[in-house]
C-alpha cells in the first residue's frame, strides 16, 4: 500500500494504522517565529 500525505489528520494513531506520512515541522516552526519576517 502506498503512502498518503494524510491533510487534516490530527490523531496520531490514525496516521500509523494508515500507514501515512508524518511530517515534524517542529524546529520549522521555531525558526520562522524567531525570524519575525514581515512575508512567509
Amino acid at each position: 500500500m502506498a503512502k498518503t500525505v494524510a491533510i487534516g489528520v490530527q490523531d496520531f494513531a490514525k496516521l500509523r494504522e494508515e500507514d501515512c506520512f508524518y511530517v515534524d515541522k517542529t524546529s520549522f516552526i521555531k525558526e520562522w517565529w524567531s525570524s519575525k519576517d514581515a512575508v512567509t
